[in-house]
């Protein structure tokens, strides 16, 4: 970029028109891939790809006979398996408890320092790509991720347990109406910005990768900045996605057996039977699993979509009776408290930990780092979904939806839900007695009117959500064991699926007559491996930022025009004007930057199944337009179907390269 002072006449080709740069020319005399700069690249979609699916026999089966050897210890040896996993649970929660709390805040600083810096304008797809789903639809399918077993089991019991027994370092008497707000506050900790952080570090490295850089859909492969691609695809690689098949089973299968817990409770107290003990509640996985398989071996895929919207309305209507039913206005008035207490006790909650003394560190063992554990055991799951819902969208809009909708939706729940329970708590009606958090919401809903036909209504909820939660989470661990294959096939998707009802089961089996307590144990040891890689994959997402063609861009935009007003006003005073031209050495843009680097050239470069470059022309192998159109190796583009390339419009008309450079 050059100045000159204005009103300067431009030199004048033959026909009498002013002489401009041919940049496509210029770039074509430049060996980059594809004659592409690394900074035009408009994006890669992974289906544009030509990738090999198919099963990958090292993480399936070293995953699988791991899995199975797991489930038979605890049939055949509950006992030696209970002491191992109270011993890991012990040793994990005293040494690593405070790595649990640091990852997951680090998470929501990580997000927001991506969504609202210069990284924030890059999009999760191609450039000028066009969102998939509409606002609104996504706003809608967040707030479904949002829902599941958890809200239903924990939406009555966890803030009635901090009201009854109060939370260390909040001041208040517990069973006060202080601690009314206090136990809401402190659940909200628990479900709001610090899980939605984590789901989002996961979905959004993973959408970034297929829908920008043509990888496939894989953990291992956000990891391709920082360990380079044959690792990736090798042995350390793979040890990554057999971490998140393993996070995924444990996580999903807690939630399982907390919904198969809660609808037993609910067959005792509506339908008037006797304790079903460990055998009813194996009865009950079994059947829900039963129903899964169904669902995996029939493929109504579009069937679980219906049943899961629908499943999202019938909770909605739940809120809603008990938000009419119960005390409204108390209600509305917890909104405004709660909101505002979060925001303002969030970062003492996040220093909540042994620091404090001997209730703190109990506390934080019980409950926070369980929390954490979890939501890092179900990100590959929630992380993968929010991925393929959010491709088009810039990381600052999906940082900002997704941080804040479905978390905010989640505390408005335990609101609703919570703070009725403690309502009738407080006014005689002695739900901490209802034996077990289990039975909590159907207490609740027993002390309200209509409480027969609600209770029924939230066992099928939970039901619901148990076939549709096995259904995807099966999906996502298919697709990690089978090299990125969007769609499984249905003996692996079902496989998997026995394995979570399998490791459910052994979970009610450890915890003996606490199964709750079993559950919780397992989930927290299991997640402490991928919580190690949830940590360097931030790393690396954040590398791939900086590379982003995108984020060249800017940089060389930000220097161009530095060195171009310094030399301005040095040459010309106040009057000159910008104007771009070849220019080599300290005045260029570049000058600092290596647009031959591997690190940032290889991404792009078009392969066959086997690895081998391919040409351009391949029938799959064309690249994408920044308008989103599709371009022959000439520059021509061709239509939708890819076999009738139009002609090229004249050379001024359609230059890429300019409106990237103009854009900038």
């Amino acid at each position: 970029m050059s100045t000159t002072p204005p009103h300067t006449p431009q030199s004048e080709s033959p026909n009498g028109s002013p002489h401009r740069p041919k940049p496509r020319e210029v770039l074509r005399e430049i060996n980059y891939p594809h004659g592409i700069h690394p900074a035009l690249v408009p994006g890669i979609a992974v289906e544009d790809q030509k990738l090999r699916y198919g099963t990958d026999k090292v993480v399936f089966l070293v995953t699988a006979a791991l899995i199975v050897a797991f489930i038979a210890w605890g049939v055949l040896s509950t006992e030696s398996l209970t002491a191992a996993s109270t011993a890991a649970l012990g040793w994990v929660t005293g040494n690593a408890g405070w790595f649990f709390t640091a990852l997951s805040t680090a998470a929501v600083l990580f997000m927001l320092v991506v969504g609202f810096s210069r990284t924030g304008r890059i999009p999760l797809g191609m450039d000028d790509e066009k969102p998939e789903y509409s606002f609104f639809s996504w706003l809608a399918m967040l707030f479904a991720a949002g829902m599941g077993i958890g809200l239903m089991f924990y939406g009555a019991s966890e803030p009635l347990s901090h009201f009854g027994a109060g939370v260390p370092g909040f001041g208040a008497d517990p069973g006060s109406e202080e601690m009314t707000v206090y136990a809401l506050v402190q659940t909200a900790f628990h479900w709001g910005l610090n899980p939605w952080a984590m789901y989002a570090v996961v979905g959004s490295a993973v959408a970034y990768g297929a829908y920008r850089r043509g990888r496939p859909p894989l953990i291992s492969r956000i990891f391709v900045p920082l360990i380079g691609q044959q690792r990736a695809e090798g042995g350390l690689g793979r040890l990554i996605d057999v971490f998140a098949i393993f996070a995924t089973l444990f996580g999903t299968a807690a939630s399982l057996g907390i919904g198969a817990l809660q609808i037993s409770r609910g067959l005792e107290i509506v339908a008037g039977w006797g304790p079903l003990g460990n055998g009813g509640l194996i009865a009950v996985i079994a059947v829900l699993t039963a129903a899964f398989v169904v669902s995996a071996v029939s493929g109504v895929a579009r069937g679980i979509r219906y049943l899961s919207n629908t499943n999202l309305l019938l909770a909605f209507l739940l809120a809603l009776f008990v938000f009419v039913a119960g005390p409204t206005v108390l209600i509305l008035d917890l909104v405004p408290a709660v909101f505002s207490t979060y925001l303002q006790e969030y970062l003492w909650m996040t220093g909540q930990t042994g620091g404090w003394g001997e209730d703190s560190t109990a506390f934080a063992g019980g409950w926070t780092v369980f929390y954490w554990a979890w939501w890092l055991s179900w990100s590959p799951f929630v992380g993968m979904f929010i991925a393929k819902i959010s491709r088009g969208r810039t990381l600052r809009q999906f940082v900002t939806v997704v941080l804040v909708v479905p978390s905010s939706m989640c505390v408005l729940w335990f609101v609703v839900i919570g703070g009725t329970a403690m309502y009738l708590q407080r006014t005689g009606t002695d739900l901490a007695a209802a034996g077990g958090q289990e039975a909590v919401l159907f207490g609740m809903l027993d002390a309200l009117p209509l409480g027969a036909i609600t209770s029924v209504l939230a066992m099928v909820i939970i039901g619901i959500f148990f076939v549709t939660s096995a259904d995807s989470a099966s999906i996502v661990m298919g697709t990690l064991s089978q090299r990125g294959r969007p769609e499984p096939n249905r003996s692996i998707v079902v496989f998997w699926g026995l394995s979570l009802g399998g490791i459910a089961t052994v979970m009610m089996l450890v915890g003996g007559d606490d199964a709750l307590t079993g559950m919780q144990n397992l989930v927290t040891v299991s997640a402490l491996p991928f919580a190690v890689i949830v940590a360097f994959l931030m790393v690396s997402f954040y590398k791939d930022l900086r590379s982003d063609p995108a984020t060249i861009r800017h940089e060389f935009a930000v220097t161009a025009v530095r060195k171009a007003v310094i030399h301005g006003i040095e040459e010309h005073g106040d009057d000159f004007a910008l104007q771009v031209e070849h220019a080599p050495g300290a005045r260029a843009a570049g000058e600092t930057f290596d647009s031959h680097d591997p690190a940032v050239t290889d991404w792009y470069r078009r392969v066959d199944e086997n690895g081998q470059e391919i040409d351009l022309a391949a029938e799959t192998g064309s690249r994408a337009a920044p308008d989103g159109t599709v371009l022959n190796p000439d520059g021509s583009r061709q239509h939708p179907d890819r076999s009738h390339p139009e002609p090229e419009p004249a050379p001024d008309a359609d230059l890429p390269l300019r409106q990237d450079r103009d854009r900038t």
